[in-house]
């Protein structure tokens, strides 16, 4: 019979070190085929990728087939070519809608921004009473926008028995017509916008301020930096990224109005008003032209997604 000679801190057959029984090293986990690791982000995605195919995509793509089709409910689609969008592009209604929309949308965009940053600014720090004042500003985003314009509307009511009108009347001036005038309307549909959407982009610059490195205002200070200068050279770099989210949401925001003006005046008075997604609205389901709603809906989508892809790019332009 063998003997084995056991060996100082080793196995006895096969001389590896042995460790005391609670100071084992842990096996290493085993690593996963490859199709797992890919398909187990998928699987989780895959129900809302799901209702997004179903409830997004597939209806833009669907206004997308129609828009080349005269739609007959019950009677088939038409083939038309191109002459719904020959027709919406003469439409001088259209034509108005555009610049309604792009006068809308570079206001409010632009204000809501400033107003935002403004008020990231007042409000940003970790001080209980600075998360109050934030909640109470961010109530317009998350309020119904049906329930905020029949507020406003009772506000901007044109009589004297306006909230607003009523107020002027003790300072002896008004009563101004607000949303039944066409010099006056639009102007106050854009007040009503950057009112609810400029504590969204307070938000996403309080989020980008807490995100700045604050030696970087140490050493501006050290070196005799202002504050209007430490604004200009480190706050607003600093900020590049988040003003270009902004500016592309606003952007989104800003072409597809529609709640807020459909409540208040209907694209009214004399179209003062009508911007393309309630030019649209009309032509779909007041008029049953679908074909040609279809065809402004799909240029709409197309020029906003063109639009993005600017942005991005003059982002990742000015990051290089």
């Amino acid at each position: 019979m063998a003997l084995t000679k056991d060996r100082p801190g080793g196995s006895p057959r096969s001389g590896r070190p042995r460790f005391p029984a609670g100071n084992r090293t842990p096996s290493a986990p085993r690593a996963l085929p490859r199709w797992p690791r890919v398909a187990t982000p998928w699987l989780f995605l895959a129900p809302v990728l799901v209702l997004f195919g179903v409830f997004k995509f597939w209806p833009t793509l669907w206004g997308m087939y129609l828009s080349f089709f005269e739609v007959r409910p019950y009677l088939g689609n038409r083939w038309v070519g191109w002459d719904n969008f020959s027709t919406a592009f003469h439409d001088a209604a259209l034509r108005s809608a555009v610049e309604h929309t792009v006068v809308d949308a570079l206001v409010t965009v632009a204000a809501s921004a400033l107003l935002g940053f403004g008020l990231a600014l007042l409000l940003e720090g970790p001080a209980r009473h600075l998360r109050i004042l934030r909640t109470a500003a961010f109530l317009p985003v998350v309020t119904a926008m049906v329930a905020v314009a029949e507020l406003w509307n009772t506000i901007l009511y044109p009589g004297g028995y306006g909230t607003l009108n009523s107020l002027l009347g003790h300072l002896g001036l008004g009563p101004e017509p607000f949303l039944s005038s066409p010099h006056s309307s639009l102007a106050s549909v854009m007040l009503i916008q950057v009112w609810k959407s400029a504590p969204y982009d307070m938000v996403i610059f309080v989020a980008g301020l807490a995100g700045i490195d604050r030696q970087l205002y140490e050493a501006a200070a050290i070196d005799g930096a202002g504050a209007w200068h430490r604004l200009r050279h480190v706050t607003l770099p600093s900020l590049r990224p988040v003003t270009t989210i902004v500016l592309t949401l606003g952007i989104i925001r800003g072409l597809r109005v529609f709640t807020e003006i459909y409540v208040l005046t209907g694209g009214g008075p004399a179209g003062s008003t009508e911007t393309i997604v309630t030019y649209t609205y009309k032509q779909g389901i007041q008029n049953n032209q679908l074909g040609m709603a279809s065809a402004v809906s799909t240029v709409l989508f197309l020029v906003t997604v063109l639009l993005t892809c600017l942005t991005l790019w003059w982002r990742r332009r000015k990051e290089a």
